[in-house]
């Protein structure tokens, strides 16, 4: 059976540590490692993208392989093929499947009938590559990842979840700070308040996510930034958290909104780090996979 990355959770923590290992090699080394020699990754693109296919794209190169991108209209998904019938044809022809999707549903069925691994490169509950990057950044800014805190201050989405998912697995506290209606309601791996300076409290990283994604339409978009205004992360709130406090940021920014200008290019943050550091995780993660 191929093992896919859907959660994170699939990893154990020692397999965790082992893969933020690898991705530190890979960064020193680039071009160290031929995994993926003479065979093509699919990598399916239902939405746009900027670090995801370009560090994959990347990654995949680096590792030997061709990266095969697709977007819906190059595949006969958007004509009415079911995803089981794609997900045996692309298995007959590719090493490893990633898949950007607005539909758990989808990435789920694709990965039930796929008889090679599926990466989850981003659906609507979780992200669990940008949070492999989020944790080798941490561990080259404080050298281990056990009993860091984190606060997540903003929209309680997909990347928040992640976070404490794949976060408790490397010993890291994830503390979500979100509005009413805005909060994440259903993970026990992080502790949620409304309070944002209680919750990046003795923080050693502060992390902020967009406030209006792709998909909201004008009078929604609207309503969030009114709602999440309080939670913008500024020099004001970076000062609440630890002395040695860094900020994070999964891009893209809209400074003014979600954070300032100050900090999205001042000196406190490690958010071009986390998009470049995509590549080495992802790297060593497609290592562990197609194995």
């Amino acid at each position: 059976m191929p093992r896919h990355l859907l959660t994170g959770t699939e990893l154990s923590a020692a397999e965790l540590a082992t893969l933020l290992d690898r991705a530190a090699e890979l960064k020193a080394a680039p071009l160290s490692s031929s995994a993926l020699e003479r065979r093509t990754a699919a990598l399916i693109f239902e939405r746009p993208s900027t670090r995801t296919r370009t560090s994959m794209e990347a990654g995949v190169v680096e590792l030997g392989g061709h990266p095969m991108v697709l977007r819906p209209e190059d595949l006969q998904l958007s004509r009415g093929e079911s995803v089981r019938d794609t997900a045996i044809v692309l298995s007959r022809h590719v090493a490893v499947i990633g898949l950007r999707t607005g539909s758990d549903e989808l990435l789920e069925e694709l990965a039930a009938h796929a008889t090679v691994p599926v990466v989850n490169l981003l659906s609507p509950s979780h992200h669990p590559c940008q949070v492999l990057a989020d944790l080798l950044t941490l561990r080259e800014a404080f050298g281990a990842l056990e009993g860091l805190k984190l606060a997540y201050v903003g929209d309680g989405n997909n990347v928040a979840r992640s976070l404490g998912a794949v976060g408790a697995l490397a010993g890291v506290q994830v503390s979500v700070a979100a509005p009413a209606g805005y909060q994440l309601e259903d993970s026990a791996d992080v502790s949620v308040t409304d309070d944002p300076v209680a919750a990046v409290a003795g923080a050693h990283a502060v992390y902020t996510d967009v406030w209006v994604s792709m998909s909201d339409d004008e009078a929604s978009a609207s309503e969030r930034r009114v709602a999440l205004a309080a939670y913008r992360l500024d020099d004001e709130l970076l000062d609440r958290a630890a002395p040695d406090a860094i900020a994070l940021h999964c891009l893209p920014a809209h400074p003014g909104e979600e954070i300032t200008a100050e900090v999205l290019y001042g000196c406190r943050q490690r958010i071009w780090d986390q998009a470049e550091n995509r590549r080495h995780a992802q790297k060593a993660l497609l290592e562990l996979l197609v194995g």
